[in-house]
């Protein structure tokens, strides 16, 4: 199983779950698989491809319960019982409801199945999916790239780059692995970015989303071009709603890339679970930082970050944190 778990982590299925199968027989590994992207075999698909004949008999370790529904593939659990598995290994249950069951059907089909097995680990690679489907939204993680003094820029605006390239492609496959990325009007005129995921391996680019509550936006600008899907929300903006929208197209993750009132104003209806922060190594002093507005009137209000990731990117440093509200 922590072989499932790891290779679960390749390929970007959002909005699909990460998941990785791995098929043992006689002791031996005889087959491995993935999601690589929305549309792609499934895990169980490509490691029973992988295994031919082989897989009749073995014993199937998945990362997360066979899907159970036709979408755009078929079931894997009809795929397990097809192709002769005797017994299967899951780690997490399915909790889409619209997925589930594939470990009911392999037990009435008389396949014994297992679920459990290094379930903390397989949900960790699975964060988002599992977050949206308890919640009902999307999981939000707000990300930044600022210099050591909390800086997006300079006074001029200038920003290129603050952080390095590292961080920069770890941003991409943060847009690529959630699976929809957003930002506000004044981000789109600043910077006129593409907010695409200009990495390998990315097959689906993720839904750009772009609030303009005064529609101020031409419709002219780089993030609405046909490299990728765009919606640009104006008009009244309810979070919420927009959130609760998102999750029934089918998205399970959202990035919040700025600017610093549209992440503030995601902290102040208590929408952010999650920051990436990459601060590069150096001080401006002066200019506009990666957060600003809260309007706390006392420090215990203050969100506070359970940092549970603290590593080096290129020359800069990342920060990985859950964040907790206060009651008050």
């Amino acid at each position: 199983m922590a072989e499932a778990i790891a290779i679960s982590r390749n390929g970007f299925p959002a909005p699909n779950p990460h998941v990785g199968c791995v098929l043992v027989r006689e002791g031996k590994v005889v087959g491995r698989g993935w999601c690589d992207f929305a549309g792609a075999p499934h895990a169980e698909a490509m490691a029973l491809a992988e295994a031919g004949f082989r897989a009749r008999g073995s014993t199937a370790y998945v990362t997360l319960e066979p899907c159970n529904h036709y979408g755009r593939t078929p079931p894997c659990s009809l795929a397990l019982l097809a192709a002769g598995v005797a017994r299967v290994v899951v780690a997490c249950p399915d909790t889409n409801p619209k997925a589930s069951g594939g470990a009911e059907r392999l037990r009435s089909a008389g396949i014994p199945t297992e679920i459990g097995l290094l379930a903390e680990e397989a949900a960790a690679e699975n964060r988002a999916f599992l977050f949206a489907m308890a919640n009902g939204r999307p999981l939000v993680v707000a990300k930044a790239g600022a210099s050591l003094d909390g800086r997006i820029a300079l006074p001029s605006g200038e920003s290129q780059w603050i952080t390095s390239p590292a961080s920069r492609e770890a941003g991409h496959r943060l847009r690529a692995d959630l699976g929809a990325v957003l930002v506000g009007r004044r981000t789109v005129q600043l910077d006129d970015p593409q907010l695409t995921a200009r990495i390998p391996g990315v097959v689906n680019q993720p839904l750009r989303i772009v609030l303009d509550p005064l529609n101020r936006l031409t419709g002219r600008e780089r993030v609405f071009d046909d490299s990728a899907p765009s919606r640009h929300v104006t008009g009244v903006i309810d979070l919420e709603e927009l959130l609760a929208s998102l999750f029934a197209e089918g998205q399970i993750g959202v990035l919040v890339e700025g600017g610093a009132r549209t992440i503030a104003s995601f902290f102040e209806d208590r929408l952010v679970d999650r920051v990436e922060l990459f601060l590069g190594a150096k001080v401006l002093g002066s200019g506009p930082s990666w957060l600003e507005g809260l309007k706390l009137q006392k420090l215990s209000a203050a969100p506070a970050l359970r940092i549970d990731g603290l590593s080096r990117s290129g020359d800069d440093v990342r920060i990985s944190a859950a964040v907790e509200f206060s009651a008050e």
